[in-house]
């Protein structure tokens, strides 16, 4: 005992040993496994044992039928007159408990007496046997008058008795033997059909079943139920009708071999159950006999009998798989206990406490050299982890002051490329011009274009001062000029209105500005005149550059705590996507367009200055609208 336990080896040993249950366990699998297809190959012949009995009991009815018929045919065919029709029908079904009915039918016109058709029939009811002339309907096109005066021989049909305008008709599913009448001189004159219920067949098939929930298929040369516990199906469906060729290949295959006429049994799905389908043609005709059988009746009491074993054996490895798991927990928990202290120091923490241990084994001196180890590498560590985080601090701090001097230069070039662009073409423009006076003297110049002229020199001039005052504002001594200017003058909003069309009309003649005002003439807010001016400027300013110049509205309005200053357009307006950037300093919307990218911005810090804002409407999609608001 004292050696198992100093030794790992021995130890492990032990629970190897331990861990050959499972051989066991399969060992058992493997018993219960045979025993489930014995089971199985005792239900099939079960099964095959109760379809022959049943097969049997059918061929008697049906030999029964057939007997009575050919018994019959020559003295019908003898005395074919309407009188003995009635007596045969009614002869054939009293003398035969296992025929359900009998008719006879002449051909067209056979007897013109009684009109184009004559078929005369009996049914046995459930008290009494009844035997009718039947009114006349074309049965000449029913499959039980039409298939055996087709093949000139007997035969046997199923089919569906439908009334029809009948008065006295077989209910439901019928089994019909038929054969072709002849006179003397071999002229046909008619059918004589003996019927066989279906739905009594099934009924005594169903009294035959071996297992509660077994049940009787009868199907014809093409697949068509005839007999089923699922009345839906008879013959509207047929085995192979819904079947998957992928997951239903079984049902496929027994229904090939038994439209097949073959014999057999196996294993098939049938309605998502696993079931034993035993079948073999029905003798006469070309109709197959089938017993389903679910596996889940097949295999009750194996299952019974595998809870109560499972049961058993479950509980078994539970005891067994404790007593394991209790004596290998406690031969390697310290092994455990020692792996998440690795794995904890591996992963960079080494603020970790090993115990020592006063085991003599291999675990207990693996434990108290990891514990000195971890001593001596908290000690060494502990200064190099000092020196490596001083360094990364100071690397992260370097690449955040270089991304930030280098961004800060990017835009300091792209801004000093769009100023001196943006200046340089009104410059242009005004020496051009200087030259073109210098050049030709006054004398050589007519005076509209003096004026053409002087009007260029001026527009272009006032470009610049637009901008040269952009930039003063945006600068942070035009900014401390905006946040300590005063905000007390009394400014009539229709007046400043108009002051600011009128600017943005010089500068662009040819648009159309409308003015909207709610507000009367006197009605004043107290703010800064200058900055307000410069605000409704540049938004009617944009309106007038980017839209179509035809459709510029400035409309006032008031609400109950603010002046709504909407100017509207009608143009291509700015997609959703660009409308993020349409306040954001030094940024425009198309890179090749004019300006500096600061009118939009300035014109929003100078309304939030003034207790106001400026708001892009996103709903108006037929150009843009911005919603000045000043405080009241």
């Amino acid at each position: 005992m004292i050696n198992i336990r100093r030794s790992f080896s021995k130890k492990l040993s032990v629970a190897l040993f331990l861990l050959a249950v499972p051989i066991f366990v399969v060992s058992l699998g493997v018993l219960f496994t045979q025993s489930r297809k014995m089971i199985r190959n005792e239900a099939i012949g079960h099964a095959s044992s109760v379809l022959g009995a049943t097969m049997q009991q059918l061929r008697r009815n049906l030999i029964t039928i057939e007997t009575a018929t050919n018994v019959n045919l020559w003295q019908v065919e003898q005395s074919f007159t309407p009188d003995s029709i009635l007596h045969f029908t009614n002869h054939i079904v009293s003398l035969n408990p296992h025929i359900d009915g009998c008719s006879i039918s002449a051909e067209p016109d056979v007897f013109p007496k009684y009109g184009r058709y004559f078929s005369a029939y009996t049914v046995r009811e459930p008290d009494s046997i009844t035997t009718v002339i039947e009114e006349p309907y074309d049965y000449i096109n029913k499959i039980w008058y039409k298939t055996p005066r087709d093949l000139h021989g007997p035969c046997w049909v199923a089919y569906y008795d439908e009334a029809d305008s009948l008065e006295l008709t077989l209910d439901g599913m019928v089994a019909s033997y038929g054969r072709p009448l002849y006179r003397a001189d071999s002229s046909f004159v008619g059918i004589i059909s003996t019927d066989l219920s279906l739905l009594r067949l099934s009924r005594s098939m169903s009294k035959m079943k071996p297992y509660p929930h077994s049940y009787f298929m009868m199907i014809d040369e093409e697949g068509r139920y005839f007999v089923h516990p699922d009345s839906t199906r008879l013959f509207k469906q047929t085995i192979f009708t819904g079947a998957d060729t992928r997951k239903q290949a079984d049902l496929i295959v027994l229904g090939h071999e038994m439209t097949s006429g073959k014999r057999g049994s196996m294993m098939v799905k049938v309605d998502g159950a696993d079931c034993i389908v035993c079948y073999q043609p029905v003798p006469g005709t070309s109709w197959s006999l089938g017993i389903v059988c679910p596996d889940s009746d097949v295999m009750a009491g194996y299952h019974k009998l595998t809870y109560i074993v499972v049961s058993l054996l479950l509980i078994g490895l539970l005891v067994i798989i404790l007593l394991c798991y209790r004596a290998l927990g406690h031969t390697i928990s310290p092994l455990y206990q020692l792996l998440d202290k690795t794995q904890i120091v591996a992963s960079g923490n080494m603020e970790v406490y090993i115990p020592r241990t006063t085991r003599t084994d291999v675990i207990g001196r693996l434990q108290n050299s990891f514990a000195s180890m971890l001593e001596s590498l908290n000690f060494h560590m502990g200064s190099v982890r000092y020196i490596s985080e001083q360094t990364q601090r100071k690397n992260e701090e370097l690449l955040h002051a270089t991304q930030m001097v280098q961004e800060a230069d990017r835009q300091k070039t792209a801004f000093i490329q769009n100023v001196t662009h943006q200046i340089r073409t009104p410059l242009n423009i005004i020496m051009g011009f200087t030259q073109v006076i210098g050049d030709a003297g006054s004398g050589s110049l007519s005076d509209e274009e003096k004026k053409s002229i002087t009007d260029t020199m001026s527009h272009n001039a006032k470009q610049l001062a637009r901008m040269v005052q952009m930039l003063f504002d945006s600068s942070d001594t035009g900014l401390f000029q905006e946040l300590e200017s005063h905000k007390n003058d009394r400014v009539s909003c229709n007046e400043v209105a108009r002051e600011a069309v009128s600017f943005v009309k010089f500068h662009y003649p040819d648009v159309n500005i409308n003015m909207e005002t709610q507000l009367a003439d006197d009605f004043c807010i107290e703010t800064n005149r200058l900055y307000l001016m410069r605000t409704l400027r540049e938004l009617l300013y944009n309106s007038a550059k980017y839209s179509d110049g035809q459709h510029v509205v400035l409309r006032i309005s008031l609400t109950d705590d603010a002046v709504n200053f909407i100017v509207e357009d009608t143009g291509r307006g700015i997609s959703e996507a660009d409308s993020e950037q349409l306040f954001k300093f030094f940024t425009k919307v198309d890179d090749l367009s004019e300006g500096l990218g600061l009118g939009l911005p300035l014109a929003k810090r100078h309304a939030q200055n003034l207790g106001g804002d400026i708001i892009f409407d996103p709903t108006y999609h037929d150009g843009c609208r911005f919603v000045l608001n000043i405080l009241r």
